[in-house]
């Protein structure tokens, strides 16, 4: 019966948004602590001004971290509503969420990811406007101007970008090539404009160096995290899980609803590729892979047709995400 209620289209879920965030990053409240950046991972041209306010407090960084993993919440419920590519009106995406982030128990702090997901999903809400439309040059510029000043916060967002030119060919309607051209300049115009500033501040030479690093240092916060490791394996099986019911499905969706379920696949893969060849890419690349995920989970408990396997899968990830709150002090 949990789940019956969550999935429904109540804004009672809606409310349950912070006090399951709350829940979740109670101990990291209890205990706060700053995130174990690599040399140069806090210093992104955006974010460093931010960090700044920040550094040396720890628990304004916890509370930061709450309030954006929140709003991304919102903001996932903000596209769903607004696309309806999940057909039936329910507010489970930004529930699941929080339930999922929740479970990533090292990223219970401040960390540009949070800045860089939310511009991504501003830069896919106006990605989803494009489906149809003919010369879509002022949507697609927004959604390269949106991602470049993600890219700002959290660099590795730039490997997302194939995704969303993959995208437009997908969405678009009589695409051109003034589309992509539209969207790289967009994308390029935040950097252009960091560019300027960097040389004038004469901090060009360290931004091109905290750049590299944000590439090439290499980080593996996986390596002997058993915890992590068992409930990256549990998302897994639910992903697959959620992937089988959505090709059984997949001939009585809408045609949009296809196109947005496809470039969330494009933006899931292109997101785990980079795990495997940007060096720097590690835990904090899932809140980026968990949107596409979320998704693809709500889709699978909105539509099983069975309650009791419903209720359980639903009841086993909770008990995982609990579980995760506590298994960090074990090992």
């Amino acid at each position: 019966m949990i789940l019956k209620k969550l999935k429904s289209n109540s804004s009672v879920s809606l409310i349950l948004v912070p006090l399951v965030t709350l829940a979740f990053w109670l101990k990291s409240l209890q205990h706060p602590f700053a995130y174990d950046y690599f040399p140069g991972e806090q210093e992104n041209i955006l974010f460093s001004f931010l960090y700044r306010l920040v550094d040396g407090k720890p628990l304004i960084q916890v509370i930061s971290g709450i309030v954006l993993a929140i709003l991304l919440a919102y903001l996932m419920q903000l596209v769903n509503d607004r696309y309806m590519f999940i057909r039936i009106k329910s507010k489970l995406p930004a529930l699941l969420f929080a339930v999922i982030v929740g479970g990533f128990v090292p990223m219970h702090t401040l960390h540009p990811v949070y800045f860089g997901a939310i511009f991504m999903l501003f830069a896919i809400y106006r990605l989803f406007a494009v489906y149809e439309t003919k010369k879509a040059y002022s949507s697609t510029f927004d959604v390269g101007f949106l991602l470049g000043v993600g890219a700002l916060f959290y660099f590795n967002l730039i490997v997302i970008l194939p995704a969303f030119f993959i995208a437009i060919a997908l969405l678009g309607r009589e695409t051109g090539w003034r589309e992509y051209v539209t969207m790289l300049l967009g994308f390029l115009l935040p950097f252009a404009f960091a560019s300027a500033y960097t040389v004038l501040s004469n901090h060009f030479i360290g931004t091109v160096t905290i750049l590299s690093e944000n590439i090439f240092t290499s980080v593996n916060h996986f390596r002997s995290n058993i915890p992590l490791q068992v409930y990256l394996a549990t998302l897994i099986v639910f992903t697959i899980t959620g992937s089988i019911g959505m090709f059984k499905q997949y001939d009585t969706k809408k045609v949009s609803s296809r196109k947005y379920f496809t470039v969330f696949f494009w933006i899931f893969l292109f997101s785990l590729a980079s795990f495997t060849f940007i060096p720097v890419t590690s835990q904090e690349m899932l809140v980026i892979t968990s949107i596409p995920v979320t998704y693809l989970i709500a889709n699978l408990f909105v539509f099983m047709k069975s309650r009791f396997w419903s209720e359980l899968l639903f009841i086993i990830l909770l008990l995982i995400v609990v579980s995760m709150q506590f298994s960090f002090d074990l090992f």
